[in-house]
């Protein structure tokens, strides 16, 4: 059989893990060929592509990043996207194409899936907010990198008395936030889930002060939002007023504004630490790298089968297959009941 990956959206710890894993499944156990789309949907509508063997494969588990690169590419919003996506699939003579992303990628292997190509997915998303799966690969890594900034933090806020602002990724969920601020100690842990005040916040630094903490981490979501004004409607931070190819602002920025009012609210000195692109960036996890591989053998062993419109999934301990539709349905959010356990140490 003759296979296809591409890699789409942002880039992420594990992607090379299910490089490496389809390839090897592929090769090994059934003898087929594989070719890697470069730089996500875009390849596979100029049908940019390059052939993946073991030796392409070698040595890349360890890697962050992806080899094949990656774009934010939507086929449906250029020119004859799905027919150029089908002639290409037809000129290569492909059984099946292992589609790796978050939402966005997903979303668009999904209709292309529904109108008539063979695909599967593989869930990647640092965010972990991809509905139909307990984790993500990717996710593990950032929260990781994300605990540990705040685990050296809290010498530098407790040394000089000071309030400390953490922005972490997540998009429009507050996994990463929740996760590392549990882990890391955090006193304050704010998320998209959940709507604050900066009254509310304040008041917890307040209380920290009045039993002799003089200093205080608090975590934020990028996406997470509140009121300007009193009995304004939440407000999104953004980097820009633009928004990319399937309809994303580029969020960014809550945690130096959010800093600015806790110091004019409290009067205590307030900085901020704006983690960004290092959560996505550098080695995967021993987790992530175990993860990517298990869904790339499913992968692999799906576009086999001929089980097309599936997406893998990790449920308990169990990697299976379950429909991409079920993916589509919603994001996942962060559940009450994490919070509740977040909130136990509150202030």
């Amino acid at each position: 059989m003759r296979v296809g990956i591409l890699t789409g959206g942002g880039d992420c710890p594990g992607l090379n893990a299910v490089i490496r894993a389809i390839v090897r499944r592929t090769i090994g156990k059934y003898g087929g060929e594989v070719i890697g789309f470069r730089y996500g949907w875009a390849g596979v509508l100029t049908n940019d592509h390059q052939p993946l063997g073991l030796d392409e494969v070698s040595g890349i588990l360890p890697r962050g990043g992806t080899i094949l690169g990656t774009s934010r590419t939507n086929v449906y919003r250029e020119e004859n996207g799905v027919e150029r996506a089908k002639e290409t699939l037809r000129s290569l003579d492909l059984n099946g194409i292992v589609a790796v992303g978050g939402e966005d990628t997903l979303g668009v292997a999904y209709h292309l899936y529904q109108d008539g190509l063979p695909l599967v997915g593989v869930p990647k998303t640092i965010d972990n907010d991809i509905n139909g799966t307990d984790f993500t690969f990717g996710f593990d890594t950032a929260v990781h990198i994300a605990t540990e900034a705040i685990d050296r933090l809290h010498t530098t806020a407790e040394s000089h008395n000071r309030v400390v602002v953490v922005e972490v990724m997540g998009r429009d969920t507050g996994w990463i936030a929740v996760k590392s601020g549990i882990a890391g100690g955090a006193d304050l842990i704010l998320i998209p889930e959940v709507p604050f005040t900066v009254e509310e916040v304040c008041d917890v630094i307040h209380k920290r002060h009045s039993r002799g903490k003089n200093f205080s981490i608090v975590v934020v979501s990028e996406g997470a939002s509140y009121p300007v004004e009193e009995n304004e409607a939440p407000e999104l931070v953004l980097q820009s007023k633009g928004t990319d190819a399937f309809g994303h602002v580029r969020l960014g920025g809550i945690g130096n504004r959010l800093a600015k009012m806790i110091e004019e609210h409290t009067g205590y000195e307030t900085r901020v630490t704006v983690l960004g692109y290092t959560q996505r960036g550098g080695t995967p996890t021993a987790f992530d790298r175990v993860l990517g591989t298990r869904f790339g053998v499913l992968a692999a062993d799906l576009i086999h089968a001929g089980q097309f419109g599936k997406m893998t999934s990790l449920q308990g301990d169990k990697i299976i297959p379950v429909e991409m539709a079920h993916a589509m349905e919603c994001i996942k959010r962060v559940d009450s009941e994490l919070y509740e356990v977040a909130r136990t140490f509150f202030g």
